[in-house]
């Protein structure tokens, strides 16, 4: 399996999967519309390498995306382009709605005439790998455990129920029509080139800033935070190597509450660049919360570490030290982004 066609592949994500699988040696074609939070500039480091090709398109633009797929002759697609972002999700859910589940149906359609269209070995060997949020989940309380693959689905928020949708979508033409799919759901993710409307993105930059740093309700709410590098390798492992039919949960087991990351990102910033006249810690602000914020998600990662050999790699402490770092490092990156596509305004108000 060496040729793969990625989808959202300058997203936060897509961009990080790309960059591994380039570098992997893997013959890639990234499939994006380039929305507000597309960014080709992430992949910088592999623009022009012989391996990779861009191809501007909307997934919902079905005869494009087949007339990509039919000239690439993938051995996998892995579809992560999507709109991401719960709180765009609560002002503005009909993208979520265009995006996540009629682009991922028109994908879905796009592959499965390719793959009807594939001689023996090949039709066998593909895969249509669909990666996912634990948001599909719903919500966990303190003493609710972990989510499983077995656990029901019960979205919150407009993106998660989009984002659910999709899934059954692609089960659905599994068990109908018969494409060789495997899903994955992830926790939270973090780490380099990551979009920042996010917590820990606009967290550093605002902090860096000397701006309020907002934390919804009084930061109680649980997220399980993996880095994304260490999410990149499950992905490729999960579409080389996982079972037909199967979906695989991906979690940093890091539960961290939203008040905690915030803290954490302040005193490595206290550390790295003190700020005249106090710590970080004291532009802390608590706002009013998100509407149906959900409050905990949890990842049992078991199967995934069981059947294919994958660990996180990436200790939470370790990674949001080397993510601030980033961002200390590289403003060519993300100044262009507060000047000119998102300035730090707070969103999902409803």
């Amino acid at each position: 399996m060496h040729k793969i066609v990625v989808t959202g592949g300058a997203g936060f994500i897509g961009s990080a999967v790309v960059r591994r699988l380039v570098g992997a040696g893997y013959d890639v074609t990234n499939i994006d519309k380039l929305t507000y939070s597309g960014n080709l500039a992430s992949l910088r480091e592999v623009d022009g390498a012989p391996n990779y090709r861009f191809q501007r398109v909307d997934i919902c633009d079905q005869p494009a995306v087949a007339r990509i797929i039919a000239d690439a002759r993938p051995h996998a697609i892995m579809h992560l382009a999507a709109e991401s972002h719960v709180d765009r999700s609560i002002d503005g859910p009909a993208e979520f709605l265009e995006t996540n589940v009629v682009g991922t149906f028109h994908l879905l359609n796009a592959a499965l005439a390719y793959w009807r269209g594939l001689d023996e070995p090949h039709r066998s060997a593909f895969r249509f790998h669909h990666i996912s949020t634990d948001e599909v989940f719903g919500a966990l309380g303190f003493e609710d455990g972990l989510f499983s693959e077995q656990t029901r689905y019960d979205p919150s928020s407009p993106y998660s129920a989009s984002k659910a949708s999709a899934d059954h979508f692609v089960r659905a033409w599994n068990r109908t029509y018969g494409l060789p799919v495997v899903l994955s759901n992830c926790s939270n993710n973090y780490g380099p080139f990551h979009f920042p409307e996010k917590l820990i993105p606009l967290t550093i930059l605002n902090a860096m800033e000397g701006r309020e740093l907002p934390v919804y309700g009084r930061g109680e709410n649980v997220r399980d935070w993996l880095h994304v590098e260490d999410h990149a390798r499950a992905l490729e492992l999960i579409v080389t190597r996982g079972d037909v039919g199967e979906s695989y949960n991906v979690g940093g087991r890091c539960e961290r509450s939203n008040l905690s990351v915030v803290e954490t990102i302040c005193d490595v910033l206290d550390a790295r660049r003190p700020r005249p006249g106090g710590s970080h810690r004291d532009l802390i602000r608590f706002v009013t919360d998100r509407p149906g914020h959900d409050l905990r998600y949890a990842i049992d990662c078991t199967k995934i570490e069981r059947e294919l050999g994958w660990t996180p790699a990436v200790s939470f402490e370790q990674g949001i030290a080397a993510t601030v770092d980033w961002f200390l490092d590289n403003e060519w990156w993300w100044r262009p982004i507060r000047e000119e596509s998102y300035a730090g305004q707070r969103l999902g108000t409803g």
